[in-house]
């Protein structure tokens, strides 16, 4: 495959969803029978699904992460619990 310079563009911009979708559909050549629009639309779906994706485990990690505090350690460790 050839290197695309909208492919570096999409990095660049850090539009990676749109690049890896991009990247398979330049490998499928049944691809061609969708019009720009219903393409574009792919591309935009998919860079929109890896954001929220991203958020989630964001939020998911740091939820994780999140100790509880002081007060409540002691008042556990105080009732025997």
């Amino acid at each position: 495959m050839l290197h695309h310079p909208t492919l570096d563009k999409l990095q660049t911009l850090r539009l990676h969803g749109m690049y890896h979708a991009l990247v398979e559909q330049m490998q499928m050549p049944e691809i061609t029978t969708l019009s720009f629009e219903e393409r574009l639309g792919l591309l935009v779906d998919r860079e929109s699904t890896e954001r929220e994706d991203r958020r989630l485990t964001t939020r998911l990690r740091q939820a994780n992460s999140v100790k509880p505090p002081a007060w409540k350690i002691l008042t556990i460790a105080s009732h025997g619990g």
